[in-house]
Formats: C-alpha cells, sequence, structure tokens
C-alpha cells in the first residue's frame, strides 16, 4: 500500500502536470488523507515541485469533479453534505440550526433602525406609513459568511427589540423575552438563485456557487406579524422534507410567476 504523501510526478510521461497532479489528489482524497484539512496552494506547489498554474489547473478540475471547494483568497477544502440542515413545514431559527449543528452563531449587524416601507407593510396588512422595525444581519458559522438575512416587524409591537444585541442571540428568542410575543406559523418560499456579484462577495463565493433565496412570512394566530427575506450558501445549507408511506407529503411547486402547479406526493402503497 502507497504511504500518505504526494506520488511522484513523471516528467517523461505524456499526461501533463496537472493531470498527474489532479489523479494524485484524488487518490489522496479517497484514502482519507485530508479528513481534517486540505492543503492550500503553496503547500502543493511544494509537495509536487511544480508551478502555481499547474496546482489552480488540478484543484479547478478538483472543483469541477464536485471533490473540493476552491474559493478565490480562501484555502480548498474538501466538498461535502451541507452543514446547516432545515426542516420543511417547521418555524424554524436558523440560529439554533447553526448552533445544534455544532457551529458557532455569529452575526454582523449592518442595520437596526425604524422606517417604512410600504410593500412590506402591504405584506403584513398594515397602512403604507405603517412605522416597521427593520433588521440586516450578514450571519455566521464558524467565523464564515453563511446568509444575509432582512427581517421586518411592526415596530408598534418591536420596538424593545433595538434595545437587543443582535451579534450572538436568536430573533424569536429576543422576540419573545423583550416584547411577549411567540410565533405561531406561516408561509416560506425557498428558491435556488444565482446571486449577484455584490451578494457573492457578502457571502464569500464565488461563482460557481448557488444560493437559496428565502421569503417567510410568519404569523402569530393567524396574523402577520414578520416579513423575512434571507439569501443562504447553497454549499452550507439544505432542506429536508419528511413523508410517510399513509399520508406522504405535499408540495406547492410553482412554474412561473403567473402558474403554479399543486403536485401531490402519492403514499407509498399506490405506487
Amino acid at each position: 500500500m502507497r504511504k500518505p504523501g504526494p506520488g511522484p510526478i513523471d516528467r517523461a510521461s505524456a499526461l501533463p502536470l496537472w493531470a498527474q497532479v489532479h489523479a494524485d489528489l484524488r487518490r489522496r482524497v479517497d484514502a482519507g488523507e485530508f479528513a481534517a484539512v486540505f492543503p492550500g496552494e503553496l503547500a502543493l506547489i511544494e509537495q509536487y515541485s511544480v508551478s502555481r498554474h499547474t496546482v489552480r489547473e488540478a484543484l479547478r478540475r478538483l472543483r469541477d469533479d464536485g471533490v473540493v471547494v476552491a474559493e478565490r483568497g480562501r484555502r480548498p477544502r474538501l466538498a461535502g453534505i451541507a452543514e446547516i440542515e432545515q426542516p420543511l413545514g417547521a418555524l424554524y431559527s436558523l440560529f439554533a440550526s447553526v448552533e445544534s449543528a455544532g457551529h458557532e452563531q455569529h452575526s454582523i449587524v449592518r442595520t437596526l433602525d425604524v422606517r417604512a416601507d410600504g410593500v412590506v407593510a402591504a405584506r403584513l396588512g398594515l397602512e403604507e406609513s405603517t412605522p416597521l422595525l427593520y433588521l440586516e444581519r450578514l450571519r455566521l458559522s464558524d467565523g464564515e459568511p453563511l446568509a444575509m438575512d432582512r427581517v421586518w416587524l411592526p415596530a408598534q409591537i418591536a420596538a424593545p427589540l433595538l434595545d437587543a444585541d443582535f451579534t450572538h442571540t436568536a430573533l424569536y428568542t429576543e422576540l419573545a423575552g423583550r416584547c411577549g410575543v411567540r410565533l405561531t406559523g406561516g408561509r416560506e418560499t425557498i428558491r435556488a438563485v444565482v446571486p449577484t456579484r455584490a451578494e457573492r462577495v457578502q457571502l464569500g463565493i464565488d461563482d460557481t456557487v448557488a444560493a437559496f433565496a428565502i421569503d417567510r412570512l410568519a404569523e402569530r394566530h393567524g396574523r402577520p406579524l414578520e416579513w423575512r427575506t434571507t439569501l443562504v450558501r447553497g454549499d452550507r445549507f439544505t432542506v429536508t422534507a419528511a413523508f410517510t408511506a399513509r399520508t406522504g407529503y405535499r408540495l406547492d411547486v410553482g412554474a412561473t410567476s403567473r402558474q403554479r402547479h399543486h403536485t401531490d406526493v402519492v403514499s407509498a402503497e399506490s405506487r
């Protein structure tokens, strides 16, 4: 069995150097050599005694294979299943989900103020000039960007949140503790999107990574209370659905903005 570490590079071979490095890195990945950390470009240049261009081409091919995530300005890392998992059909807290997955949650608060927004007020069933509390955060998981979050709540109810420190706390925890309000349900739409250049910079991703756009209208006993838009990295976040053989589950699949199809997933007995 070959020992861990880089294999030899044959400069007399007809196989390009990048292809040899690519094949050897695949071997090392399959052997579990990079379970803890994947080496950076400079380390690979030294290990294989090749040029930066050769290493970058090998990494590009590994990225195309779905083996590594190689982002500009960041150390390459092994690709894996998304780190944060959310259930469909549940009123969840992203803060709690990150923490329960064993990651450190932190937020950079961009804006916390009171303003008017006629479009959002209408979504909440309010007059267009109604004052709204607005919170904008960059959500981090283990120090790396995870999501951009924008939240609107009626200021008449949520004004006490202006004194909250949202760098390391959940909105729903503060809403319950400071305002005496607990949300009871709502509706959420999740779409796969291609982030803009500015959004990619904010999320720390390149143009190979897509994102989820999540729109949430949360309610308290049937009354709309929160409008939230979230842009979350697709490589660190996934959604799941539970179903049973007896009941199955129902999906609302939006075909276009003008047409919406409703698809019932049949139960196992009827298949």
